[in-house]
């Protein structure tokens, strides 16, 4: 079948290269796609946001099925496109409706559909520029640090931790009435601090049954021992080494299962992954946000593990025929670290040529933000490329990745070199 994938980060890399082993997929374009995938699929210049432009590809190349890589155009309801068109209602997305999409699009949504659900969280508040004395003031009830979140869709940077109230206050305003995250903080979101150690939970469903993949834990700040800014992640790791049976019951029994129902008792049409992001407090675990896609830079350690044809788990998706396939995983470790440009979170150049990667043996390079320009690779982005290795532990992984990562050069290149330091 042909299949379109929208997005062009090293997420969407990971997904092509998977589901072009399945013999069912005859033909796949990638939307705008990167250079990674233009050496595999056919790169399509179209924005996953332009719905007429999706629509008359789709059409014209007679299409099969759209898989949806990134947030947005799930939360501008790219499903509900598909299924209100009639020359496109037969063609299946993967991803949830726009109302499902609301769990990432919107903290409060998600917030309210987690406590209306019974699903363990942390207490908060919901506030705009017209409570903001009352979000002040909710802050002094709360112990330091203090969790201000942009309710909007932020790409991974509307979230501040801060230790002293007077500066939460500040920040609350400075997000509130001067518009930090622009829209998307014209409503945050302040929540009680959580202490323990953070994993992601990733789930695929067809609105009724489910499959839970193989968990992962990602490393977001920029600098080692994870401190400065935040990213959209240097590096991760699955299986996560302290998620025991135990962990992994309480999870599928208190949060993915309730999860799952409580969409279908709220009639939210959800055929796509969710993402849990999860801290294990004292071995309790709880929900600290929801993804309505998979993670990246955790793609690039999930995909790989599994050893199902992607492209059946979506057909039975489509089908509501999830709990009739089987999802098999690789028992073996799988990390990822993200090379990624100087300066990055921050300010950094583009268009720096990369060479190496054709030295590369034993691990896979999964690009993000790269493009072939006259035949040469350069970066196109902050995160630059991602190197995955398998190895009987993380350890031994994690040693595959750097040693590879020794073979790549460009101009500034930068990548934490203690990615799995914590475990």
């Amino acid at each position: 079948m042909t299949i379109l994938l929208l997005g062009s980060g090293g997420r969407e890399h990971a997904l092509a290269w998977k589901m072009l082993q399945s013999d069912k997929c005859s033909k796949l374009f990638v939307a705008p796609g990167n250079a990674g995938t233009e050496a595999i699929a056919k790169n399509i210049n179209i924005s996953p946001t332009d719905f007429e432009a999706i629509k008359n590809f789709v059409l014209q190349e007679k299409v099969e099925m759209v898989v949806v890589g990134p947030e947005d155009p799930l939360v501008a309801g790219i499903y509900d496109f598909f299924k209100n068109d009639e020359a496109l209602q037969n063609i299946p997305v993967i991803g949830p409706s726009k109302k499902g999409a609301q769990l990432e699009g919107s903290k409060e949504f998600a917030k309210e559909f987690l406590v209306k659900h019974n699903i363990p969280t942390a207490a908060y508040g919901s506030f705009t520029k017209e409570t903001l004395e009352k979000g002040q003031k909710f802050l002094e009830t709360l112990s330091p640090p203090y969790v201000l979140k942009a309710d909007g869709l932020a790409a991974g940077k509307g979230v501040l931790i801060i230790q002293d109230l007077e500066e939460a206050k500040a920040e609350l305003k400075n997000m509130l009435v001067d518009e930090k995250f622009g829209q998307a903080s014209s409503k945050v979101v302040i929540e009680e601090f959580l202490d323990g150690i953070e994993l992601s939970c990733f789930v695929l469903t067809d609105g009724k049954s489910y499959k839970i993949l193989p968990t992962a834990k990602d490393y977001k700040r920029i600098g080692e021992g994870d401190t400065g800014l935040n990213t959209g992640g240097m590096g991760a790791v699955s299986p996560v080494p302290f998620a025991d049976a135990v962990l992994l019951e309480k999870i599928e029994n208190r949060i993915v299962k309730p999860t799952i129902d409580g969409l279908q008792k709220d009639g939210i049409e959800y055929k796509g992954f969710v993402f849990i992001g999860l801290i294990n407090v004292k071995n309790e675990p709880m929900v600290i946000e929801y993804n309505v896609r998979m993670g990246d830079p955790e793609t690039e350690v999930v995909i790989p593990r599994l050893t199902s044809d992607l492209v059946e788990l979506f057909l039975a998706v489509a089908d509501e025929k999830l709990d009739q396939v089987s999802l098999e995983v690789d028992p073996r470790s799988a990390t990822t670290i993200m090379v990624v440009s100087g300066g990055y979170p921050e300010e950094y150049e583009k268009g720096k040529a990369i060479s190496g990667i054709e030295n590369v043996t034993d691990s896979i390079v999964f690009h993000a933000g790269t493009k072939t320009v006259d035949g040469q690779v350069v970066t196109n982005g902050g995160r630059v490329l991602a190197v995955t290795s398998y190895g009987d532990n993380f350890k031994e992984a994690i040693q595959k990745s750097y040693q590879n990562i020794d073979k790549l050069k460009f101009e500034k290149m930068y990548f934490r070199k203690d990615i799995g330091f914590d475990l």
